[in-house]
């Protein structure tokens, strides 16, 4: 997609040419502008833009990178206080990455983002790049990348599309992050109708450094030179994320196919190693990764947060193709690109590095205090704009929103209302159903693909609650991640959703014995034009907002990915949440599968009727209504205080959450092939199914029972005991007995078969 004019020779767009030619057409509308947006653009530089200035505004200007539909909405977070459970923030909202105090002189950088639409375009480079970016947004803080994460989302698993883009979008995951030497520690994979055609890739990263190495991104310091260096720009790209994921994919496919971009993990492996030598030599004064949009917002945004000013020499930038215009060179999104701002004293040694390292680098401009971004095609002027009109004073939509008049509807049709099993064999059936659904089955086909114990620090991996890496191999400093969110319960309900997902990435992060820090969220939704998904991103927004208030866990950052639909058909609204928490010593982590015969079984927790939007209700009834699970804060952080404190009394730790007790059971007895035999409490089906928040099953020791039943005491948990563990079956008493070969079989054929 190339839809801009021509620039060759003498038809070059300069801004003396703007002036004097002030009535030229221009294709605003094809670079995806609204007719309001170019006349503001008009107004702002008292002319109309050059043709390099259109392609500016216009990647700058798009829903995927000025946030014009969502940022009424983000503010809120700034709101709550920048302070974790370990002290204030380093950098949060509005950097490229949040920055942890974790303690020890250490801090951790973590972020999540989006990937979706090249993703579907192009699976395999569109889910790569989608972790290369996310990666130097953790470089470009200071940190090292230490570990990626994915979460996931596609379309029926027996559809033909998600054969299409599903083995593409995990190779791409793995081959990057895999080539990059960084462990995939944890993610999701879900699987729904309203994903066929828009797959969600959402991809995180979580870096480490020392205080002292912080950075941030600004261009400060009159004369400092501004030097591009990484991989060379190309035409691949052009207008690419910033675009294409600010569109609405048709019925027929997607409205906009530019080139998705083009990864290259072992040049990103080396601007790491470079660019990690270059903090360490003190030579950077500034710093900027390029990722959507690239020199158009790594220019814009650099010059804005810095002094004001900065003059680019367009025709200095490094090309793999000669015959890119100025345009096209603006909004090419080429991987594996940084920006870096460096006084003129340290650009010999900068430079030197960069040969080390074997990455090309170039001085492209300097840093002035003229308070205008000037950019120049070989000595003629094609860009002069005011830097933060570029990248920060973009459209402010409050768009309309209402609840929309099926809402109603929807949650009166509660799953409640089902017809149940009621045997002790419809039971059984039931639970195999469950755990070799899509949802709820072995996911090792995908994780297989990832290499999750590169580097030799990873201590807790997928199929474990959360991730969890070792930071310090001196001290056993360590840090837990989780992602979580179940669509099914925001459509019912965004505001209870949103904080559904928050509680439960809390509470996996506190089954392995990690204090929960804060919150960094991908907020994935349909079209913005549509009043029914914008109110349901302002509840998600706001729902998130007093979770985090309630549970002291700032957002630290994160990313918006609106137009995920296709056609008239929106897909679930996803917030997904991730939490970062900090575990002192990782040696002293809690398991999440059941580790010796003879452990007594306990449920912490209250179980409640608590069936829509469920796992049960989704895979044998195809339902979805009524209202989703209730969210007790006072519950979960009691819960959380009582396994952190129960870190080495507990033999393990699995919360409960898709397919209730039952898949927390059989997760519990697959890990280690060990069964357990239980009494249920109450009402069977419920006991078994039910997905109600807030709880936990643990084992500890026969002997130190009395241990257990004191800390839920003091922490007013409620704590039931349902039996031991041992044998080679899930046995419920007066119910069923189910092998756990027989369960294994069910659960690891799902995803091979329908992958053949």
């Amino acid at each position: 997609m190339r839809h801009v004019p021509e620039t060759r020779a003498s038809n070059l767009d300069t801004v003396d040419v703007a002036t004097s030619d002030p009535t030229r057409e221009q294709p605003w509308a094809d670079l995806g502008l609204k007719e309001d947006e170019y006349a503001r653009i008009r107004e702002i530089l008292g002319r109309r833009p050059t043709s390099s200035e259109l392609a500016m505004y216009s990647v700058m200007w798009s829903e995927h990178c000025s946030y014009k539909s969502s940022k009424v909405h983000l503010k809120q977070f700034g709101e709550l206080a920048q302070e974790t459970p370990r002290g204030p923030m380093l950098a949060g909202i509005g950097e490229n990455a949040g920055v942890l105090d974790i303690g020890q002189g250490y801090a951790v950088s973590f972020k999540v983002e989006s990937h979706n639409h090249p993703s579907y375009v192009e699976p395999y480079q569109g889910a790569a790049t989608g972790i290369g970016g996310i990666v130097r947004d953790i470089i470009a803080m200071g940190a090292r990348p230490i570990a990626v994460m994915d979460p996931l989302r596609f379309g029926p698993l027996d559809a033909d599309d998600t054969h299409r883009v599903l083995p593409g979008i995990v190779s791409g995951v793995g081959g990057y992050g895999n080539c990059l030497g960084l462990p995939n520690i944890g993610g999701e994979a879900v699987f729904d109708e309203t994903y066929l055609g828009n797959p969600l890739v959402n991809a995180l990263a979580i870096g480490v450094m020392r205080h002292e190495d912080l950075h941030l991104a600004n261009a400060t310091g009159k004369g400092n030179l501004v030097i591009l260096y990484g991989a060379r720009t190309g035409g691949d790209g052009i207008g690419g994320v910033s675009i294409l994921a600010s569109e609405t994919f048709e019925d027929s496919g997607p409205a906009k196919r530019p080139a998705v971009q083009v990864g290259d993990p072992f040049m990103e492996k080396l601007l790491i190693e470079c660019t990690l030598e270059l903090f360490a030599a003190h030579v950077v004064a500034g710093i900027q990764d390029l990722g959507g949009a690239g020199l158009s917002c790594a220019t814009s945004e650099l010059a804005s947060a810095g002094d004001g000013g900065m003059h680019v020499h367009l025709d200095k930038v490094p090309l793999r193709d000669s015959t890119l215009s100025p345009e096209e060179i603006l909004m090419s999104e080429s991987q594996e690109r940084m920006m870096a701002v460096v006084e003129p004293a340290n650009v010999e040694a900068f430079m030197a590095i960069c040969a080390k390292w074997d990455v090309e680098a170039a001085v492209i401009g300097e840093v002035t205090d003229t308070g205008r971004l000037e950019i120049d095609w070989h000595g003629q002027r094609v860009v002069d704009v005011p830097p933060g009109s570029v990248a920060h004073d973009g459209p402010v939509y409050n768009r309309p929103f209402a609840r929309p008049d099926w809402q109603d509807a929807l949650q009166a049709d509660a799953a409640e209302k089902l017809p149940r099993p009621t045997t002790g064999a419809e039971f059984r059936s039931t639970l195999v159903q469950l755990a070799a659904s899509p949802n709820l089955c072995d996911k090792s086909w995908i994780t297989d693909q990832y290499d999750r114990y590169v580097r030799g620090n990873t201590v807790l991996s997928q199929p474990s609650d959360s991730g969890m890496i070792r930071i310090d191999e001196s001290t056993n400093l360590g840090v837990s991640v989780s992602t979580d969110c179940n669509g099914r319960f925001a459509k019912l309900d965004p505001f209870a959703g949103a904080q559904l997902a928050l509680v439960e990435s809390y509470r996996n992060v506190a089954t392995g014995g990690a204090q929960p820090l804060a919150v960094s969220d991908c907020l994935n939704f349909g079209s913005p034009e549509d009043p029914a998904v914008m109110w349901q991103f302002a509840e998600a927004c706001t729902g998130l907002k007093e979770g985090c208030k309630e549970l002291g866990t700032p957002v630290t950052g994160g990313n918006v990915s609106l137009y995920n639909q296709t056609g008239e058909t929106a897909i679930l609204p996803t917030p997904v949440v991730a939490v970062l928490g900090v575990i002192d010593d990782v040696t002293r982590r809690t398991p999440s599968a059941f580790e010796a015969e003879g452990l007594a079984v306990y449920l912490l927790g209250e179980t409640r009727e608590e069936l829509s939007g469920s796992e049960w209700a989704h895979v044998v009834h195809q339902h979805l209504g009524g209202l989703p699970p209730k969210v007790d804060f006072a519950a979960e952080k009691a819960l959380a205080a009582l396994l952190l404190e129960g870190v080495g009394l507990l033999a393990s730790a699995h919360d409960l959450s898709d397919g209730g007790l039952a898949q927390t059971l059989a997760e519990s007895a697959l890990k280690n092939n060990i069964g357990a035999t239980v009494t249920l409490p109450g009402d069977p089906f419920l006991a078994l199914f039910a997905e109600s928040t807030a709880r936990v099953l643990v084992t500890v020791p026969t002997g130190k029972v009395a241990e257990l039943e004191a800390l839920a005491g003091k922490h007013g948990v409620p704590l039931t005991a349902l039996g031991t563990t041992g044998g080679e079956a899930i046995v419920v008493e007066g119910q069923f007995d189910l092998p756990i070969a027989e369960l294994r079989e069910a659960w690891t054929a799902t995803l091979p078969a329908a992958m053949a």
